[in-house]
């Protein structure tokens, strides 16, 4: 399924970006890109998602396996449906991934964006995977409501 190939983008961007960050900043570093609008810097993060801890590194785990197992298989019964369905599903599932390998390798997940405009900052650190789930749910929600707004305005025949 040639869809997957951009899921392998999301897991491989988000795996460069992350080893760059953990070879060359130590735990904590900031830098600053495009002003103070974009910083770069290097944390770990044991919780799930937006730094939330309700349970173990091994749950996290396990629940990332299984959702990314169902993202598969859901993926391959849509196989014929619409390409923004399936790239929607596709983004999320190489996030998801992206955050999985560092659960294994490192038991938690690297973060390392925040963005902001002058002292107000975006509450949490991300990175590339998170970027791919969050467009990934967005474009899902728009197409699943957008989807709705088509169906109760076409007149049953």
């Amino acid at each position: 399924m040639i869809i997957l190939f951009y899921s392998m983008f999301i897991v491989a961007l988000d795996q460069a970006t992350k080893l760059l960050i953990k070879d060359r900043f130590y735990l904590g570093e900031t830098y600053e890109a495009l002003g103070s609008f974009v910083r770069f810097i290097f944390v770990q993060n044991p919780g799930i998602a937006f730094g939330l801890h309700f349970g173990s590194a091994w749950f996290y785990a396990a629940f990332a396996s299984v959702a990314s197992l169902v993202l598969l298989i859901y993926l391959y019964r849509l196989r014929q449906a619409r390409f923004a369905l399936r790239l929607s599903l596709a983004l999320i599932l190489g996030g998801a991934i992206g955050n999985l390998i560092d659960r294994f390798v490192h038991g938690e997940v690297i973060d390392f964006i925040e963005i902001g405009f002058a002292s107000w900052r975006w509450p949490f650190i991300f990175n590339v995977a998170d970027i791919g789930v969050t467009i990934g749910m967005s474009l899902l929600i728009f197409l699943t409501l957008t989807e709705k707004e088509e169906t109760e305005a076409t007149p049953a025949s």
